[in-house]
């Protein structure tokens, strides 16, 4: 819901669907209805009006009314200016941009002598067209300015604050530090409209002055739009998403690729067909990006919040499937008559007939310019930028199609009797059939982002603070680090942090995949988006806004659907010339068949050259490897494991050798007591080394602490108390009898007599754990065994991946007698024990060099070298920032199984894909010839269009058919998950 108080913003539509007067009344009556809003400007083709709704908002109540709209296009450009003194002013210089660009939208502020345009209109031909206003103007300048906002206490305010800007000048990056007051704001606004806007935002600048003066970004001037590959860098490296339109294919995405990797700061572009989306990561600005994909013929905004970008693209979504069904009807209804209509009334082209016929022809046109529009709009403008597309292919066989059908209704005598055949059937059925498959494709398409959806539906809305003593409801957004929040039974956490009182079983199964409660009391971390079970708890806010666990899984699943695995590099290289060699193979279609063909020749030449042109299928290979390389991140990411990129999904479904780290990753990377022997009384005994260890944080005695703790015994009264460096410490009872607490060398140098547990001792020794021995008064009192144990489900997980074929080797740091008990529990053959960091990375190298494709899992920073040297790595559970950035991997649990799910999600992926590719090569390969008419000889028939139409529009929607069937794919259903 709109929050109507907001400041009111003009915004501008292109309208489609209005023909007349009475329709611009209804839209201004739509738009009117709308609170807080007042229409500007309004006609067939543009509104612009004063509003505190989104464009959304907008744009539903349009279509309400019964008309289309969507956002203006055009790179943003923002003038100082001379001579403007009311909004007259602005109007003249409206109307004299728009003689050049009837599209453009200008905006001025009078006051401040401040205009902004958009258009495609390159700098120099705007001032031109200011200045046949009568005007002068200068290019605003971009520059960085920082300001002290008393008023700002958390990042809502910051928010609060861009939208405000940003309202002014989209360009705008605002950046704040509640903390510090500090608001950073580089933007072509001048310094009195920049205050302005902060003001009326209800955030004065005030306080004390930044002492930084206002630099020149080196964000590109937004009037200079001629040479957009051209662009200066700014300093700062920064990711951007960019959301896409006017993609209908995979030479599409090849041009926009191209684009966006000529674009000077760009170091790294992955876009994507079936999200319609291009993630960018370098140095260039996002309004240089923006214009780098505006200068090839598409479309392009900055997706600012991800939440936010995938609801509009899923309503996107949803207006493009009710407009192809729309299409699809018109087109189809008519088509479908005409069909039935022709094997009865034969066209007699003379006298009426022939009028029947011609008036039929400009129905069809008619019909052509709406259903079709999308693919001969789509054509003109790769035309436009000499681009080839799939547009252009059904633009040119629809059209061919058309034309020969009005030249023999207008002039039959041009073409022989033979040849007088009508297609005005075929062009409709053709458009309308394309638009069914398209439609389905939408439909079909919207569900491989679910995964993502799903992550960001775990993300509350609000948060019960506690401020003042008081409990409210507040805005996630504007939670600060530091806050008080309480979470009551059954509701999800809104934020990362500690809990400071309470406690509660946890539910964190949606991001780690574990299915058991997780019990969580004081001093317990607490992760957003995991569900509070029966207690009532209060925790202290840690991390907020797009630093939590949650919205970085979010941004990591997301930057890998976006990336492309190595494979699709084929896909890409086909792609490149694909729509050019079907034109090519059409053109020698016509040719061959018009000169050494059957009578009628024309006619035969006509039906086969269309029919390669329709046939063809770029969508197919445009989608085969990213919807499934998205399906595949999604289901990774539902069994708690997060695939970093499309290069790693890949490497991970190769995979020979797994080699594995032992503490931490095999074990639970905490020691613990596992075995006990007591000689005499128990509870002294327990005692006495309870008071022994409690001051100590070695981990050993971490461990007897935790275990006799956990038996609510007390510690016994001690005095005298000695470490003995390398053995152990010693102190005194009460009553004066010596305690000691060591090892073996210990006990023997003070005379202990060990023969009562000797066996014991030895038995525990053969399983590398290490023994404690308590000794009260001279005599052996307690032996306790303390070992790092293997984990619930690492037997089980090892035997699962050495079935799915994976040779796996342990590498460790620890004393080779300890690793090989700790293997041989595991069920794993080979070990090597003993080994420094850099000694685990050339081992690695060493099976590398066997021809092994290797992934290595670990948690530390001692890992990191070989976790980079691995083809691919796998940083587990809580492990190190170092261990996880070293990655290509993470699993969000502490489990093996989770590397079993990711190899096993791995090779599903790549193997769909792989069927993708084969299926759409296969398509287009046995398509193409039969089109042509190579099976002519033998059945001496043509494949029809329309039934070419119908092969293509079904082969893109069997591809993603066959991704989404990634979506009901299960690692391992017979997996063993310890309590």
């Amino acid at each position: 819901m709109t929050d109507t108080a907001a400041r009111p913003t003009t915004r501008t539509l292109r309208l489609d669907g209005l023909s007349c007067g009475g329709c611009v009344a209804k839209t201004r009556r739509a738009l009117e209805a709308l609170d807080a809003t007042t229409v500007i400007d309004l006609d067939t083709r543009l509104a612009r009006v004063t509003t505190a709704h989104d464009t959304d908002e907008l744009v539903a109540a349009i279509r309400a009314a019964g008309f289309d709209a969507a956002p203006t296009d055009g790179a943003p450009h923002a003038f100082i200016t001379q001579g403007v003194s009311c909004q007259g002013c602005v109007g003249r210089i409206r109307r004299a941009i728009q003689q050049h660009d009837a599209e453009a939208t200008v905006d001025g502020d009078p006051a401040h002598q401040w205009l902004t345009v958009a258009s495609r209109l390159d700098g120099e031909s705007l001032l031109a067209a200011i200045a046949e206003a009568g005007y002068t103007a200068e290019p605003a300048r971009f520059t960085k300015r920082t300001r002290h906002i008393e008023s700002m206490s958390c990042q809502g305010c910051v928010k609060r604050m861009r939208e405000a800007i940003q309202g002014r000048d989209p360009l705008a990056r605002v950046e704040g530090e509640p903390a510090e007051k500090r608001l950073t704001v580089a933007s072509y606004l001048p310094d009195a409209l920049l205050d302005a806007a902060l003001t009326e935002a209800g955030y004065p600048p005030g306080g004390e002055a930044s002492a930084d003066a206002p630099t020149t970004e080196d964000a590109p001037n937004a009037s200079d739009t001629a040479a957009p590959a051209a662009e200066p860098a700014g300093d700062a490296r920064r990711s951007v998403e960019l959301a896409l339109s006017g993609i209908t294919c995979a030479s599409c995405v090849r041009t926009i690729q191209q684009a966006l990797d000529a674009t000077d700061g760009v170091e790294r572009a992955e876009v994507n067909f079936a999200s319609r989306t291009a993630s960018v990561t370098g140095r260039a600005s996002p309004e240089a990006l923006i214009r780098a994909v505006q200068a090839v013929g598409y479309g392009a905004e900055v997706v600012e919040d991800l939440e936010r970008g995938e609801a509009k693209r899923e309503a996107n979504e949803a207006r493009e499937y009710r407009q192809r069904l729309r299409d699809t009807a018109i087109a189809l209804v008519p088509g479908l008559a005409l069909m039935a209509s022709m094997p009865f009334h034969h066209p007699v082209l003379e006298g009426v007939e022939r009028g029947f016929w011609v008036a039929v022809g400009l129905a069809t046109f008619g019909v052509l310019a709406t259903a079709g529009r999308v693919f001969f709009v789509g054509a003109a403008k790769a035309f436009r930028h000499h681009q080839a597309n799939m547009d252009m292919l059904v633009a040119l066989g629809t059209g061919v199609a058309w034309l020969y059908s009005m030249v023999v209704a207008l002039a039959p005598g041009v073409v022989p009797e033979a040849a007088r055949s009508l297609y005005f059937e075929a062009s409709l059925m053709i458009v309308g059939l394309i638009n069914v498959g398209q439609a389905l494709e939408v439909r079909a398409r919207g569900r491989t982002s679910q995964a993502l959806k799903h992550l960001l539906d775990l993300r509350p809305r609000t948060a019960r603070v506690i401020r003042d003593g008081e409990e409210r409801d507040i805005d996630i957004d504007a939670v600060a680090e530091g806050d008080r929040l309480r979470v009551r039974p059954g509701e999800r956490l809104p934020v990362d942090g500690e809990v400071v009182e309470g406690d509660s079983y946890i539910d964190e199964s949606t991001l780690t995949g574990e299915p058991m409660p997780v019990a969580k009391g004081v001093g317990d971390e607490v992760a957003a988006g995991t569900v509070n079970g029966q207690g009532s708890l209060v925790y202290r806010a840690t991390r907020v806004g797009r630093h939590t666990r949650l919205s970085r899984i979010i941004e990591q699943v997301r930057d890998a659907q976006n990336s492309r695995p190595p494979i699709s590099r084929l896909a890409d290289r086909v792609a490149a010339v694909f729509v050019p060699a079907v034109m090519i193979a059409a053109v020698l279609t016509a040719l061959i068949w018009f000169n050494v063909g059957p009578e009628p020749r024309l006619t035969h030449m006509l039906v086969a050259a269309t029919t390669v042109l329709i046939i063809a299928c770029p969508c197919a290979l445009g989608l085969a490897t990213p919807i499934s390389t998205m399906i595949g991140v999604g289901k990774a990411a539902e069994h708690g494991v997060l695939i970093r990129s499309g290069e790693a999904l890949q490497t991970a479904s190769r995979l020979t050798t797994l080699v594995v780290d032992k503490t931490g990753t095999l074990t639970e990377g905490r020691p613990r007591v596992t075995d006990w022997q007591v000689f005499g009384d128990e509870s002294r005994a327990l005692g006495a080394a309870l008071a022994l260890e409690r001051g100590s944080e070695h981990p050993l005695a971490t461990a007897l602490v935790a275990f006799v703790e956990a038996r609510e015994i007390a510690p016994t009264g001690i005095h005298e108390f000695t470490a003995l460096t390398g053995r152990g410490v010693s102190a005194r009872l009460a009553g004066g009898e010596r305690l000691l607490l060591g090892n073996a060398a210990l006990m023997e140098a003070e005379g202990v007599d060990l023969s009562p547990g000797r066996t014991w001792i030895e038995a525990a020794e053969s399983r590398a754990h290490t023994v404690l021995h308590l000794a009260i008064d001279g005599r052996l009192a307690a032996l306790f065994a303390v070992a790092d144990p293997l984990r619930d489900d690492a037997v089980a997980a090892i035997a699962r991946l050495k079935r799915a074929g994976l040779e796996v080797v342990m590498l460790t740091g620890d004393a080779p007698p300890t690793a090989r008990a700790i293997a041989r529990e595991a069920g794993i053959d080979d070990v090597r024990a003993g080994l420094l960091p850099e000694d685990k990375h050339d081992a690695i190298a060493e099976l590398q060099s066997r021809g092994e494709v290797v992934g290595m899992v670990g948690d530390g920073i001692n890992d990191a070298p070989a976790l980079a040297r691995a083809d691919v790595g796998f940083a587990i559970g809580q492990g190190t920032d170092v261990a996880i950035e070293s990655a290509g991997i993470a699993l969000m649990r502490n489990s093996l199984h989770g590397v079993a799910d990711a190899i096993a999600i791995s090779q599903a992926a790549l193997t769909n894909i792989k069927q993708n590719l084969w299926g759409a090569f296969g398509y287009n390969v046995l398509g193409i010839p039969i089109a042509a008419g190579i099976l002519y000889p033998l059945t001496g028939m043509l494949l029809s269009p329309i039934i070419a139409a119908l092969a293509m529009s079904a082969s893109s929607v069997t591809v993603v058919s066959n991704a989404n069937r990634l979506r009901f794919f299960k690692p391992d259903g017979n997996r063993e998950v310890s309590a």
